[in-house]
């Protein structure tokens, strides 16, 4: 923009008439705020005096817009500018008018928090800094402008501390003095101020200020208000500096707890500072904290019911669990008093004692012992907000229990989820009574605490669940209750339908299936998206077995169809609603559609309509999968062929998750329907689905040919299915088997493929055969196949020749047998191949009637191509496993008398080993004994390959056979040789796994043991065992 525009823009600014003035402050906030905004130096000092001068202006939209234009401004003006802004600022500040403080004190956080970067940031530091605290020390200053002051420190010191680091002596001596002042908003800005600087103060000055406020604490003479202030100084110290703050707990918390209980009853503030504290040094000092763990759950628990006021006689629990309402008759069990600050204590401790929950998860069954019994015995709390966090802390006390013991099965009487089982009684007692009052927030709270309970326990309230229905009814059917409580009951219901047995509600079902099915024609759609959640559990539980008819559900099966029915039609409404109701639609048809036969042709086609809406088409696919897979076989001609056809254009569409889905429902409707749907279909099915397998989604992939394998398996398709999938997947299918990326899912769907090709007849085993050997073959587009892919190809052509018969297998493997005894140096590709064909065949079946296959094998051991080798090795080991008794014995012999095959042979051992723990496969004692024997007789070659491999077999090994192995490793770690140390370790990290094995409960023990290698003194041992150590975390840190 021309300066005379702006120039023009200016005078405006200045002009008498406030509109004026207002436009030309806005367009000059425009014109800040574009890209290319420049400014020469003459107009960069009048625009920022007028802009200093509009934050003056008796408008106060206006100055308000001035304030916005220090935005950009600051960033677009030289430096010194910024400092002649700031400066100016500051005196307004201090030395202005009273009513210009405020836009002054805004207007200079504004410039500190946009100045564009550190330079600038430190030179307006350096001039701001001996102001601001010139104004908090001068004792002639008021007392809003020291508020002003402390609160610009505050933020300059939270985005500049670390800039500020030769000043933080003088900032600590002109702040420590303002938390005794007489006004309290000067001591509560100082306590904000300071924490803000801890956090870049160093370990001296920390621990100096530290003390200093400890000091003032244990002075006896000290104010209250003053010993308050000190307290909650002492707290914002340990939330801002954390850990830090550690070495100064020996001091702080006894004084804390000593103000817990000897304060004056009126001084209920000091308490809840003093709890509130506490709980800080919990959650950010937790080792520290330890050693008063056990004070603080004491104190905790006093002040949990600290009311003085208030005497409670109606403590004594009732084994009454009838659900009568309580009286409306406020007065009756509510005591107020509007000077009553008690309230305050209790709410600390409950979020003092949820702290301690949190952080200490070791004591939780002593929690269980002490503070579970008086929770459930607060959640009577007359004070609404501090019952909501009794409610917190209970729920944080249960999902503690989930978290500490998840993946447990075995629980002893000291276990939390044991001990929880036991309170379950008196927690669902004193819920109830809560459920009976008249406050919504108390009721959701409840309802949170039921839910919760049920996650962690889920089959823990199967007694109570004629006793919990009258107040889920109530929650639902009342007048009063909200849309939250609503959601809240329907979710809890829906989590106790899902984990509980259906007998256990079948007494019950009248008085919840009511309520549940009249809360789907609710208005609000978040309601009736889980009513309809509900509803999908509640048929399960009506109808659990299809077979077995022991409880009458036939007179609900139409008010539930019904309910449902309207939603499903009902075109406005949320979408969360329509999806709701189709998944629930299919629940509905596929558990009660022997008793809907009148009302499924109007039904069914609502469905397939859905699947033509783009927003609903995902859910609708997946209820016909539900209903295909309905073993009541529900009659679908009317739709079908529309299904099918809907279905199969699905598999054209860019979205992943509807392909994945139709090709799911489509193999559930072959598989229950493929009488009904004719071979033209079928083939239209294959031509799309050749065009879903490659390596750009494996999972499409293996989706997409487990359907062509249900579609060959059919007997009903006819020889145009088979023509079609050979002409338009099999080139796919070898096109895909080449990918270095086949593993898993798809690998394991490719081998089934190939399977279904042979056993439909629609392709020769010679066919085949050619054609997957012919794969491994380098191409002039891709070049040579990648290693992996040989695997690939060699898996499928084991599975093909096991599906082709005996005959044709024995035929193959002579023929890969016969090219390894051709010339190794022309023949290399083939003989990497045909050595991997024959490790796949011979560990699905035995080849022992082919002699000497063991030593014809060995002899490619002399190959000079390091592949080939390795092919052998790995051959030998997996033919081994088609028959130990023959091929182990042989191995352990060559490796004892074959020194130079000696590591080629301990991998062919390897394989052995390997392909036994992960088919959970058990040798023989007197295999282990010779295996082991031999391991540990080479822990100490020379080699450390040899080395490498014997520790991974040991670690496989141990796998199987933990009890025997453990010991033996343990024995040796006090070997005197280092390498046998070293390979024990590495052992050890190869028997660490994911997956829980029966390993762990005999390793877990002994772990220390093999982990204080790491001390040792060699050389190569620390590293492994370090590596070790990362192993123990888990596999994911392993540095292997």
């Amino acid at each position: 923009m021309a300066n005379l525009a702006l120039t023009g823009i200016l005078e405006k600014m200045t002009g008498k008439d406030k509109d004026y003035r207002y436009m030309a402050t806005s367009d000059l906030l425009n014109e800040l705020n574009k890209e290319g905004f420049k400014l020469d130096v003459d107009l960069e000092a009048k625009l920022s005096n007028i802009v200093i001068q509009q934050l003056d202006d008796a408008a106060g939209d206006v100055s308000g817009l001035a304030v916005k234009c220090l935005v950009p401004l600051v960033k677009k003006i030289h430096e010194q500018q910024v400092l002649e802004m700031t400066n100016k600022l500051c005196d307004k500040l201090l030395n202005g008018k009273e009513q210009n403080r405020d836009i002054a004190s805004i207007a200079v956080k504004t410039i500190v928090a946009e100045v564009p970067n550190a330079t600038v940031a430190q030179s307006v530091l350096v001039s701001i800094s001996p102001k601001l605290i010139r104004g908090i020390v001068t004792q002639a200053m008021g007392t809003e402008i020291k508020c002003e002051c402390l609160d610009i420190l505050c933020d300059v010191l939270h985005k500049y501390g670390n800039l500020m680091a030769s000043d933080h002596e003088v900032l600590l001596r002109a702040l420590l003095p303002q938390l005794n002042t007489n006004q309290a908003s000067v001591r509560k800005k100082a306590v904000s101020c300071i924490a803000s600087l801890a956090s870049s103060l160093s370990d001296d000055l920390l621990a100096k200020a530290t003390v200093e406020i400890i000091q003032l604490l244990k002075k006896q003479t000290t104010k209250s208000e003053i010993t308050r202030t000190n307290i909650q100084m002492i707290g914002a110290l340990s939330r801002a500096v954390g850990y830090r703050f550690g070495p100064h707990l020996g001091d702080a918390v006894p004084i804390l707890i000593n103000y817990c209980n000897n304060a004056s009853e009126n001084d209920e503030e000091l308490r809840e500072y003093s709890l509130q504290a506490l709980e800080s040094f919990l959650l950010r000092c937790p080792r520290d904290i330890s050693s008063y763990c056990d004070q603080i759950l004491h104190l905790t628990l006093e002040f949990l019911s600290h009311d003085p006021n208030f005497t409670d006689n109606m403590e004594e629990d009732t084994d009454d669990e009838s659900y009568v309402e309580e009286e409306d008759d406020d007065s009756a069990n509510e005591y107020t008093d509007d000077e009553d600050v008690s309230w305050k204590v209790r709410r600390a401790a409950a979020k003092c004692l949820a702290a301690l929950i949190v952080s200490r998860p070791e004591m939780l069954s002593r929690l269980y012992e002490e503070a579970c019994p008086k929770l459930i015995d607060r959640f009577k709390e007359r004070e609404e907000n501090v019952k909501m966090d009794i409610f917190n802390t209970f729920i944080e006390l249960l999902r503690q229990t989930g978290n500490v013991t998840k993946g447990q099965t075995d629980f002893d009487e000291s276990s939390p989820r044991y001990l929880l089982k036991q309170e379950v009684a008196k927690i669902v007692r004193s819920v109830n009574k809560q459920l009976r009052e008249k406050s919504i927030k108390t009721k959701v709270g409840a309802f949170s605490v039921l839910k919760e309970l049920v996650i962690v326990l889920p089959d823990c309230l199967a007694e109570h669940i004629g006793s919990l229905t009258p107040g889920i009814e109530k929650a639902l059917c009342d007048k009063s209750s909200t849309s939250n409580l609503k959601i809240e009951a329907l979710v809890f219901t829906r989590l106790v339908l899902a984990s509980h047995a259906p007998p256990v509600f079948h007494p019950y079902i009248k008085a919840i299936s009511a309520p549940i099915i009249s809360s789907v024609g609710e208005r609000y759609y978040k309601v009736t998206a889980e009513a309809l959640r509900v509803c999908g559990e509640l048929v399960r539980v009506v109808r659990p077995d299809i077979e077995v008819y022991d409880f009458d559900f036939k007179p609900y099966v139409h008010p539930i169809y019904a309910a449902i029915m309207s939603r499903l039609t009902n075109q406005d409404q949320d979408q969360e609603v329509k999806e709701c109701a189709i998944s629930c639609m299919g629940l509905v048809v596929s558990t009660f559609g022997d008793h809907l036969g009148a009302e499924l042709p109007s039904c069914l086609p609502v469905l397939v309509d859905r699947m033509g809406n783009e927003i609903t088409r995902l859910t609708a696919v997946k209820a016909f999968a539900v209903i295909a897979a309905s073993p009541l076989h529900i009659d679908l001609s009317c739709v079908l062929e529309h299904v099918i056809s809907e279905l199969t254009a699905f598999l054209r569409k860019a979205n992943r998750a509807l392909r994945q889905a139709t090709l799911g429902t489509l193999n559930t409707l072959i598989v229950g329907y493929g009488d009904k749907i004719g071979s033209a279909a079928y083939e239209v099915i294959v031509v799309e689905l050749s065009t879903l397998i490659s390596d750009s989604d494996l999972h499409m992939a293996a989706l997409a040919l487990e359907l062509c394998c249900t579609l060959m398996a059919d007997k009903r398709s006819g020889p145009n299915v088979g023509l079609t999938v050979r002409n338009k997947v099999l080139p796919q299918a070898l096109t895909l088997i080449r990918s270095s990326l086949l593993q898993g899912q798809a690998l394991l769907a490719l081998r089934n493929f190939f399977t279904a090709l042979v056993y439909s007849a629609n392709t020769s085993f010679g066919v085949l055969l050619d054609s997957l050997l012919s794969a491994a073959k380098p191409s002039a587009q891709t070049g040579a196949v990648a290693k992996q892919a040989l695997f690939s190809i060699a898996q499928c052509v084991a599975v093909l020749c096991l599906s082709a018969g005996d005959k044709k297998c024995s035929s193959t493997v002579n023929m890969l047998t016969d090219i390894l005894k051709a010339d190794s140096s022309t023949n290399s590709a083939k003989q990497h191949l045909s050595l991997l064909c024959l490790g796949e065949i011979g560990r699905r079946k035995d080849l022992s009637s082919h002699d000497h296959i063991e030593n014809i094998v060995i002899e490619s051991f002399q190959s000079p191509f390091e592949e080939i080798k390795s092919a052998a090795s790995y051959a030998l080991g997996n033919i081994a496993v088609g028959n130990l008794p023959k091929y182990l014995p042989f191995i352990l012999d060559k490796i004892d008398n074959q020194q130079k095959k000696q590591y080629l042979l301990l991998h062919s051992l390897k394989e052995v080993i390997v392909r036994q723990s992960v088919d959970k496969a058990e040798f023989d004692d007197s295999s282990v004994d010779k295996i082991t024997k031999l391991l540990f007789n080479h822990c100490e070659s020379d080699e450390e390959g040899v080395r490498n491999v014997v520790a991974e077999c040991l670690g496989k090994i141990a796998l199987i056979e933990p009890g025997k192995l453990v010991p033996a490793l343990k024995e040796r770690t006090s070997s005197p040789a280092a390498f046998t140390r070293a390979t024990v370790v590495i052992a050890v990290k190869y028997s660490i796994v994911e997956r829980q094995e029966k390993i762990d409960e005999i390793l877990y023990p002994e772990i220390s043991t093999f982990l204080m290698l790491i001390k040792d003194q060699d050389r190569f041992i620390g590293p492994y065992a370090a590596c070790e150590t990362c192993c123990c975390f888990g596999p994911e840190y392993c540095c292997s």
